[in-house]
Parts: C-alpha cells; structure tokens; sequence
C-alpha cells in the first residue's frame, strides 16, 4: 500500500491531544476587533475541540498527526 499524503494546510492548523481528539484555534479574531467585547476577544484566544461531525474526515486527510 503506497504511503498516504498529508494535507498541509490543515496540518498546520490542528493539534492531536494526548486522547486523540483534533485542537484548534477558533475563528474571528483577526479584523474589526473594535465592535467586539473584550469578553468576547479573550474566550477566542482560548483553543476549542474539533466537532464530532468533522472528525472523521480531517483524521483522513491528516493520517500521521
């Protein structure tokens, strides 16, 4: 079976934790900065888990994470 290849640009997008789930940096927190609270700006620094639903194709496209 030929070695599989990794998707790049989701690679440099999503961690693997220590039980195998998918971290990732959330969205939002790049421009217009201005409208949004201060409460608002400091929960986006925090990483987020990837959704159930999405799992199973980025754990394709990403097979030595």
């Amino acid at each position: 079976m030929p070695k599989l290849k990794t998707n790049r640009a989701a690679a440099k997008r999503f961690k693997k934790t220590g039980t195998g789930k998918l971290k990732r940096n959330k969205a939002y927190k790049r421009h217009i900065l201005t409208k949004k609270t201060t409460k608002k700006k400091r929960d986006l620094r925090k990483a987020a888990m990837m959704d159930k639903t999405n799992e199973k194709v980025m754990k394709k496209i990403l097979p030595y994470l």
